[in-house]
């Protein structure tokens, strides 16, 4: 569940820019989860560079690039960030580190504007983020790699196999909180596992992974970061995104979830049977990040305050989603999907 290792060194990655993609420029590190990751400032243009960890396959990155590839291909209108190829036309480069595991070097265009983590958008806007999601998904639908499916800790498929994390998790108030969400999880998706719609989703649709700007058409400039992509069920891909928005209004704890999945369903309407499971999904995710997390940080402690930060507020905001019942939280997405589409009378884009 996490990775530690040297990071690499920033000379190695310029000589590497030059001679392969033809880019010089100044290297700056970026905090991110799991990759060493560099924004390199050319002259011309700005460039997002990562290199993969080295426990990481090279398949499973082959499976993030050929995901992107493939929605630049087939629907170029969505603002997937854009993979740069060599001068040689290959989209990656391959180097070894220093105890002869393979890392995988690519570049990536760099999206400007703000993470939506920074935005603070109202719900209308949030429905946009939804629809964004709705559209990657639906392209997303004839995607296939050798890959996808691979198993993933983030997948909510194996989130009940993960009870002993409970045991690593040091306050019993969140102990408590983890079980109860354990049981629902048990009660209404298990039962249903083997059946969901599943295909290859983004599978990380958090608000670090989509960049926004009000002043241009359409909100959502860019979707980045592929590194969770995953065959799973399609209705854990916005839980994902809902576990990020969950208790964040105290009053009304599902109220901005519930705004995001109005827009989802607008472009990738979910199923009524599967619709109820969406919500304890969302938990599920929420829970997981706060068990995971300390966990991971003990263990990776370079990744340590980037960890902490994203998960800071986990375990109030399971504690204010759980004291909504479920079928209040049901019954509103149910409402949510009778909502105009962007465009319509009444909707931000009209």
């Amino acid at each position: 569940m996490g990775s530690s290792h040297d990071p690499i060194e920033v000379g190695l990655v310029g000589s590497l820019l030059a001679e392969h993609f033809d880019l010089v420029g100044r290297l700056h590190p970026v905090a991110t989860e799991k990759d060493d990751t560099f924004r390199l400032e050319a002259e011309s243009s700005g460039y997002l560079v990562k290199v993969s960890p080295p426990d990481e396959a090279p398949s499973v990155v082959g499976l993030q690039t050929e995901a992107m590839r493939f929605l630049e291909a087939t629907a170029p209108e969505l603002p997937v960030q854009r993979v740069r190829l060599t001068v040689d036309g290959r989209d990656h480069v391959v180097l070894a580190s220093n105890d002869g595991r393979t890392r995988i070097l690519r570049v990536f265009d760099f999206v400007e504007g703000s993470v939506w983590a920074q935005a603070h958008p109202d719900d209308e806007l949030l429905a946009v983020v939804g629809e964004m999601l709705g559209r990657v998904d639906v392209a997303l639908e004839a995607f296939c790699h050798p890959a996808d499916r691979r198993g993933l800790v983030w997948d909510l498929r194996h989130f009940h196999h993960l009870t002993e994390l409970v045991e690593h998790t040091p306050d019993a108030g969140h102990r408590r909180l983890a079980e109860r969400v354990f049981q629902l999880f048990d009660a209404t998706v298990v039962p249903s596992l083997e059946d969901l719609e599943t295909q290859v989703i983004h599978g990380d649709y958090s608000p670090y992974n989509v960049v926004v700007d009000g002043h241009r058409e359409g909100y959502v400039c860019g979707v980045i970061d592929f590194g969770d992509t995953v065959r799973s069920a399609v209705i854990f891909d916005p839980a994902v995104a809902m576990a990020n928005l969950l208790g964040r209004t105290a009053d009304d704890p599902w109220r901005e979830a519930c705004a995001f999945v109005a827009g989802y369903q607008r472009t990738r309407p979910l199923r009524d049977r599967e619709l109820p499971l969406l919500p304890v999904a969302a938990l599920a995710r929420l829970t997981l990040r706060g068990l995971i997390t300390h966990w991971r940080a003990e263990r990776v402690p370079e990744r340590r305050d980037y960890l902490l930060a994203h998960a800071k507020d986990d375990w109030t905001n399971v504690e204010r989603s759980l004291a909504v019942p479920m079928e209040d939280v049901i019954g509103r997405l149910r409402v949510g999907r009778t909502a105009p589409p962007s465009g319509a009378p009444g909707s931000i884009g009209s």
